[in-house]
């Protein structure tokens, strides 16, 4: 999961296993595998940076166990 900001400033945390696509048009879209999509504030290179971080966790955790 990963927290993002709506251009109304309201934080919500997002599924980023659900992420299929992010695109800068200018503001930032994220595209989820349900179709719905979200505008952000953050930029499309912060998004990628938070699912790699994501991902980073969850692997990790799992070779802790």
């Amino acid at each position: 999961m990963i927290d993002v900001t709506r251009l109304n400033g309201k934080e919500v945390t997002l599924n980023a296993d659900l992420i299929e696509l992010v695109e800068e048009t200018p503001d930032t879209v994220i595209t989820l595998t349900t179709g719905k999509k979200i505008i952000v504030k953050e930029s499309r290179q912060m998004i990628k940076n938070l699912v790699k971080s994501y991902k980073r966790e969850c692997n990790s955790a799992s070779f802790a166990e």
